[in-house]
């Protein structure tokens, strides 16, 4: 299954293996139900009003049990996904170290390659000691970046990593950022760390044995930090939204793996040194397609803010005429049409470098009939929803095959519709935005309802909407057989002071809309994970074990004809 983190990595090994071949170019020219009603016991009662009574009792019993069931099915799901967080944990890492290998071919890093083997060759005497010392000064490089994610990990903890993804100001933030990230690495300035820490760290390095190695190691940390500390950033952003506990120490042991590796590998096979290609310009240039990179990145956080809080301005056009603008200049940087202060003379094009700017040509020329409504499935996830488009074509072409089967049936007004007019739909499926509601008209329609708790900043939210949902056999189960409530859960819209409550779970108090499904989705089902559908009956009882994500058409397809056969079979 292809996630759209996966297809970002993807695209990102892409660039980074691209450009570092660009380099060698230049450089020849630069993550049992315990429950049982067995033991019930039904006594023999003499009166009728004693009969009454133990039968109330038994019907509450069996509520009981049956509403305990399905509790139990429900966390027995939510805890049956270690895979899934495993999975996130693993491409939290292969984003560490995509981020690594990158940062090792940053001008701050790449140089110091032959002097640090140099260093420990001569030092080491022997070919055996010379490796030894290698290998701790690596293990050095990763005790000092994983060190860093654990203190992040301890200073905010899981539960503060979590709310980042969906924190306005905290994406506000983000964005922010990365743009400093970005115009640093463009030449405008550097990002340095104290002159003085660097010359307390070289001092301590001089020191023998293998505190000296650790700090030769840190030296280099603090060093290289002006071109390391912006794509440290860009990664530490991408793992704290993540939510997971472990994802800075993850991201830092991935990115410290491959900034360590090379220096410890070529001190074990000096000889190899050889074939690398020399330090030049083509290591800037390196630089300036990141500080792009990072350039474009960062509106996927500003878009998150916008469609939170209802700015309502930085629409899909918007969003992608700037990625196209920057697509266009950096297809001009790379042919040398433009050039930054830090750039040398481009004197030819290597091969290796035109195959470079044909794919970034390539993709910007991709995304420009997104410009007319085009669904750009490769990117959607990362695009601010659809329904954020003035015009689309696509709208004009499918309004006539849009039907309702409720059209006969006359159905109450929506709650919120005017909240929710930009968020991510699925053409064709008429979408309700309260949970009460949604089971009033369940009532009204007599079909289950499928709950998708989602997000204005879930990626994989948009993924399942843009390659599950609209698929044939899927959307006519929507469309046919289910009423479909879209309950977004980082919304800020806030809630009347009559409706707002304390929550059950950590006592907080809850005032905006979509703190108040975040809550009904942890309290009721167990999971705070989005995307996350829930299939329920009329009173509210999930027919069967809930599921997130699943990119699987025919499994998704299975999963919602199970919960529409529960509902026919329940009494």
């Amino acid at each position: 299954m292809k996630t759209p983190l996966t297809h970002i990595l993807r695209s990102l090994a892409v660039i980074t293996i691209l450009t570092f071949f660009t380099g060698i170019g230049f450089a020849s020219a630069q993550s049992t139900d315990t429950v049982s009603t067995g033991d019930i016991t039904f006594t023999s009662i003499p009166t009728k009003a004693d009969s009454i009574k133990a039968f109330k009792q038994k019907k509450d019993s069996l509520k009981k049990a049956t509403a305990a069931k399905t509790e139990n099915a429900t966390v027995k799901t939510a805890k049956s996904k270690p895979a899934d967080k495993s999975k996130t944990l693993w491409q939290i890492f292969i984003a560490g170290f995509l981020g690594g290998f990158a940062a090792f071919l940053m001008p701050c890093v790449y140089p110091m390659l032959p002097l640090t083997v140099s260093f420990f060759t001569k030092k080491g005497g022997s070919r055996s000691r010379a490796v030894g010392q290698s290998a701790l000064y690596g293990l050095s490089i990763i005790a000092i970046y994983v060190g860093l994610g654990l203190v992040i990990t301890l200073l905010f903890g899981p539960s503060a990593l979590n709310g980042l993804a969906t924190n306005g100001i905290f994406n506000f933030l983000f964005f922010l950022l990365l743009v400093v990230f970005g115009i640093s690495f463009l030449g405008a300035f550097e990002i340095t760390l104290p002159g003085s820490l660097a010359n307390k760290m070289d001092e301590n390095s001089e020191k023998g044995g293998l505190l000296g190695i650790f700090f030769m190691a840190a030296t280099l940390v603090v060093v290289s930090f002006s071109c390391t500390g912006p794509i440290i950033g860009s990664v530490l952003v991408d793992a704290a939204t993540k939510g997971e506990r472990l994802a800075p120490a993850v991201v830092m042991l991935g990115f410290s793996l491959a900034l360590a590796l090379p220096f410890t590998l070529f001190a074990m096979f000096p000889s190899a040194l050889k074939s690398m290609p020399r330090s030049g310009g083509w290591l800037n240039s390196v630089k300036v397609v990141l500080g792009f990179i990072e350039l474009a990145f960062s509106l996927k956080f500003l878009s998150n803010v916008d469609l939170a809080y209802h700015w309502n301005w930085f629409d899909r056009e918007i969003f992608l005429a700037l990625w196209v603008g920057i697509g266009v200049l950096l297809f001009l940087y790379l042919i040398g049409k433009i050039k930054f202060s830090h750039d040398s003379d481009l004197a030819y094009m290597s091969v290796t470098r035109t195959f470079f700017a044909l794919v970034v040509f390539a993709f910007t020329v991709y995304m420009v009939p997104g410009f007319w409504g085009a669904p750009l499935k490769s990117i959607s996830a990362f695009l601010p929803p659809q329904s954020t488009q003035d015009f689309d074509l696509s709208n004009i072409t499918s309004a006539s095959n849009t039907t309702r089967l409720s059209d006969n049936i006359e159905l109450p007004a929506k709650k919120y519709e005017e909240v929710f007019k930009r968020m991510p739909k699925v053409k064709g499926v008429d979408d309700w935005y309260d949970f009460d509601q949604a089971i009033q008209v369940a009532k009204q329609l007599h079909k289950p309802v499928l709950i998708d708790f989602t997000g204005w900043n879930c990626v994989n939210c948009r993924k399942m909407e843009a390659d599950v949902l609209p698929s044939p056999a899927i959307l006519k189960l929507l469309q046919n057989d289910f009423v479909v409530a879209q309950l977004v859960i980082d919304d800020k819209t806030s809630l009347a002071v009559s409706e707002q409550f304390t929550s059950q779970l950590d006592g907080k108090q809850i005032t905006t809309l979509g703190s108040k499904w975040l809550d009904l989705e942890m309290l009721r089902y167990g999971s705070n994970a989005q995307p996350y559908y829930v299939i329920i009956n009329e009173k509210g009882d999930a027919l069967v074990p809930p599921q997130g994500a699943n990119f699987d058409v025919a499994a998704f397809e299975k999963y919602l004809r199970s919960g529409i056969e529960a509902f026919k079979n329940t009494p």
